[in-house]
């Protein structure tokens, strides 16, 4: 049975999680299969996405700094900033409509971050989604 794209999105969220502590990748895949209890092959799906974003991180982190005005990238913690990588990179670098990556991002952060954590993020992405390079659907 295939993963949701909600359960792949959790995935993928927390392997990008679990790489600002470990970059291990043989950790990371051990860990994924056991705890979220997923093949490999899905493990390997979501390892190939998070590796999509950590290759966009010099353009994603600047703009996360560019808008969170208050904050340095360090400030942030690293739930929201997590979900906030994984959330920019499908509104530029996928076809998912923007207000949709919004929604699973407040969703993640709902479920993984405090409640304070949802104004953040939510904040922080209608910033980016109402700047004129991000298409609007």
């Amino acid at each position: 049975m295939a993963l949701s794209q909600q359960k792949f999105r959790e995935v993928v969220f927390q392997l990008l999680y679990s790489a600002d502590y470990s970059p291990v990748e043989e950790e990371l895949l051990r860990f994924a299969m056991s705890q979220l209890e997923i093949t490999k092959k899905e493990v390997c799906e979501a390892m190939a996405f998070k590796e999509r974003i950590r290759e966009q991180l010099e353009t994603i982190d600047p703009l996360i700094e560019e808008v969170a005005t208050e904050y340095t990238l360090e400030r942030i913690p690293r739930v929201e900033r997590n979900i906030l990588r994984l959330s920019i990179f499908e509104m530029l670098h996928t076809e998912l409509p923007p207000k949709v990556a919004i929604s699973e991002a407040l969703r993640l952060t709902r479920k993984f971050a405090s409640p304070e954590g949802v104004a953040f993020v939510n904040a922080i992405l209608d910033k980016i989604y109402n700047r004129p390079h991000v298409p609007q659907i």
